[in-house]
């Protein structure tokens, strides 16, 4: 079977909206954020850990995956799911953000056929094309695939943005033609940058495709403020239907998935929970916590005293400064647990919040206590 979005509830105020998404591995509610692993790992984590933060999908990579350990060899273990020992739904991006950024010529490395690049192990030269991109993911066997489609910066013209719309438009059309598992779910993705014409005209067409469901990209590149960000979400919300789910790729900070929640977004991902947490740094909702700073040292309460995760049942802020502080590695895996569960926690208080048509008086109240913890 694949993956199935169903719309439960709209909310009175805002477009935010309940929904379920039906998988081969039980039905996840929505609207949801999705731990980022990479390299078939979540940072750290276990297949347990992840259970008991309450994560439904997981992302991976398709780009890091294809290098190491090779698509062929997850395949010949059954899959990405029988690889990794994780009996839970699996999404894949494309790996098109991780070529981009390698394609130092973008006007002649990106090309009608695909990207050439160098990989980032060996220096090898490589071409990555919307069939191979569709080729690697059916191959991992993931339940979400997502279309190869070019991730240009924010800081594109116009010019160039419009030129990459269509082409990632007809990679798009490529990329379908050769999907060829079944119970694998394909996405589109939209893009457009902060122009309202090109992304209406990316979503309008991307949806002729038919796609399983839709993804708004180029959101989280360098560059861009967050007006930005959300008017990129407006301009490509209205024109997304509404029976499929729509994924904000690459989007971490707590308050963005609020605002994404109250434009229309179901999902969201990012690697931000995990790769703070190695610096020592935990969400909280006053804000950041920097385990580094000196007046942890003889704070013996747990990083928030409501959070029902592993890490703040169990120890205190001066114990985990002590981690980050002499670099144990326990320190990081300890912190990305409670991120991770934040993050969870959060989509758990949205969709009350939506229930009862109180999601604005929630990011309200949410953005009153959320301010700079140093």
């Amino acid at each position: 079977m694949k993956a199935m979005y169903e719309k439960i509830k709209d909310e009175k105020n805002t477009k935010a909206r309940l929904g379920k998404i039906h998988t081969n591995y039980g039905t996840f509610d929505t609207p949801m954020f999705m731990p980022v692993g990479t390299r078939a790992t979540v940072k750290g984590l276990t297949k347990e850990e992840l259970k008991e933060v309450k994560s439904g999908f997981i992302l991976a990579n398709t780009y890091h995956l294809w290098l190491r350990p090779g698509s062929k060899i997850i395949e010949k273990a059954g899959g990405l799911h029988a690889f990794m020992n994780y009996d839970g739904p699996i999404l894949t991006d494309s790996g098109g953000y991780q070529v981009f950024s390698l394609a130092k010529n973008k006007e002649k490395d990106i090309v009608e056929e695909g990207v050439h690049f160098k990989s980032h192990i060996d220096g090898s030269a490589l071409l990555l094309t919307p069939e191979k991109s569709i080729q690697i993911q059916n191959e991992l066997d993931s339940d979400i695939a997502m279309s190869f489609d070019e991730c240009p910066p924010a800081s594109a013209s116009y010019e160039y943005l419009k030129q990459s719309v269509e082409r990632t438009l007809r990679w798009a059309k490529r990329g379908k033609a050769v999907h060829s598992n079944p119970k694998q779910a394909l996405f589109g993705i939209v893009q457009g940058g902060a122009y309202k014409d090109l992304r209406k005209f990316s979503a309008e067409e991307t949806v002729k495709l038919d796609f399983d469901g839709y993804s708004i990209g180029g959101v989280a590149n360098d560059g861009e403020s967050k007006e930005e960000m959300y008017q990129a979400i407006e301009y490509s919300i209205p024109y997304l239907p509404e029976d499929k789910v729509r994924y904000l790729m690459g989007v971490g900070e707590p308050i963005d998935l609020i605002e994404g929640v109250i434009r229309g977004v179901d999902i969201f991902d990012c690697v931000l929970p995990t790769r703070i947490a190695r610096h020592g740094h935990a969400f909280t909702k006053h804000g950041r916590c920097n385990l580094h700073n000196a007046k942890w040292k003889e704070d013996f309460t747990p990083l928030e005293e409501d959070c029902d995760c592993y890490t703040c049942k169990n120890y205190t802020k001066a114990y985990l400064r002590h981690l980050i502080t002499t670099k144990e590695t326990l320190g990081g895996r300890l912190l990305s647990i409670h991120n991770i569960r934040f993050l969870i926690r959060l989509t758990e208080e949205i969709r009350e919040a939506i229930k009862t048509d109180t999601l604005l008086a929630y990011r309200d109240s949410f953005l009153a206590k959320y301010k700079s913890q140093k």
